[in-house]
């Protein structure tokens, strides 16, 4: 007797619809059988059910604290796995060394003196402060204990002032202790085996978009001044990303959350219509132009940014041929894309990356096209929008070269 792919799928259906009678059935005897006296089955019911749901009214919170205890403990279980130095005893480092940690971190500039830039442009007047990772150790003694001291201790980050921070501290300082163990393997320090992240995607991927999806909260509700905790989230992903021997395994597992990520950024700019928006765009725009700097994310970056850039200008055209108003806050807000676009692909340019051609597919050709008539027709009414256009294709006709 053979089973085709309809067949199985038509017996799976069944076998649900039949568990689920039999499901009701048996509640419904269990309501008849304990029924008190004196209440019919409909009142008994809708007791049982309000008595349910004001149980399950804090589940949810409990349920969410359990997650995000197994997932610390799990990323507790990875770096183990990774590097065996790494090691946590019910959360708490060594006493040996607990005293020698709070010496050092009393004098922030002893700490802040073994760590190095992540490697991010802080030159804007708004840019995300880059948040130290380990530096590289001389091949003392002294620095070798540093070293083991570092790993046994989670890096002190700045005090969250919200529910929402404290939601993120877990996954920032899980990214950021494999960025140090890292640097520290590549200055021979220690032994460190990163193929185990390919064994724990969950992890990874579960790290990861906890993070993305606490920004993506904040950039839809920013609140100024920036907190330093936030500033160094960022940083602490930007750096993860952009790490050759770690982003390769993060990539693979959640390159989709990543685009997720970079399509949210993009609308929130397109669509921020508050009064003093112009703060909160130039740093949802940095946080992307960060993201450019790995050349994965970028490419698509370079196709994302291009679909916005020519879709909007054909609706300058339809309205301007059918003289309708255009949305004025929209037109504003498409000047951070457009100068986002014109960024990365200077970057692309001054690189001569032929690598990075990924982006001369469908979105060029789609952009290029009658792109000289576009420019000449809305030239008039949108001088600027117009300039930038053709700035945009010169430069990917300056890559094209290049790469021909």
């Amino acid at each position: 007797m053979s089973f085709t792919p309809s067949s199985l799928f038509a017996t799976e259906k069944e076998n649900e619809v039949w568990y689920l009678k039999i499901s009701k059935l048996a509640l419904a005897f269990a309501i008849i059988h304990s029924k008190p006296p004196g209440k019919s089955c409909k009142e008994y019911t809708e007791h049982l059910a309000k008595t349910i749901s004001e149980r399950d009214f804090g589940w949810k919170s409990k349920v969410e604290v359990l997650e995000a205890e197994v997932l610390r403990l799990r990323q507790e279980l990875l770096l183990n796995k990774v590097c065996p130095r790494f090691c946590l005893e019910n959360g708490k480092p060594d006493t040996s060394s607990e005293t020698l940690l709070d010496q050092e971190y009393m004098n922030p500039m002893n700490y802040s003196s073994q760590l190095e830039d992540s490697g991010c442009d802080v030159s804007n007047d708004y840019a995300f402060d880059s948040l130290g990772i380990a530096s590289d150790f001389h091949q003392s003694e002294h620095n070798v204990d540093t070293s083991k001291r570092l790993l046994e201790r989670v890096p002190p980050l700045s005090v969250c002032s919200t529910s929402k921070e404290k939601s993120l501290t877990a996954p920032v300082q899980f990214l950021q202790h494999l960025l140090e163990i890292r640097k520290l393997s590549e200055g021979g320090i220690l032994q460190a085996d990163f193929t185990e992240l390919e064994n724990d995607s969950f992890t990874i991927c579960n790290s990861v978009s906890q993070l993305l999806d606490g920004l993506t909260v904040f950039y839809n509700s920013p609140k100024f001044p920036v907190s330093n905790f936030l500033t160094e989230a960022v940083s602490v992903l930007i750096s993860f990303i952009t790490n050759n021997e770690l982003s390769n395994h993060v990539l693979k597992k959640c390159f989709k959350k990543l685009e997720e990520f970079k399509k949210n950024l993009i609308q929130i700019i397109l669509r921020n219509s508050s009064v003093n928006r112009f703060q909160a765009l130039h740093a949802v725009s940095h946080t992307l132009v960060l993201l450019g700097r790995n050349n994965i994310l970028r490419n698509s970056l370079i196709s994302l940014l291009l679909s916005e850039v020519r879709q909007f200008a054909e609706q300058l055209l339809q309205a301007q041929q059918i003289q309708a108003m255009y949305d004025i806050t929209q037109y504003e807000n498409i000047f951070p894309l457009c100068m986002i676009l014109e960024q990365l692909l200077q970057n692309e340019t001054e690189e001569s990356n032929v690598s990075s051609a990924d982006y001369d597919g469908e979105e060029k050709i789609k952009f290029l096209k009658n792109l000289d008539q576009i420019i000449l027709r809305l030239s008039d009414e949108f001088p600027l929008y117009s300039l930038f256009l053709w700035r945009v294709s010169v430069l990917l006709n300056s890559a094209q070269i290049q790469i021909d």
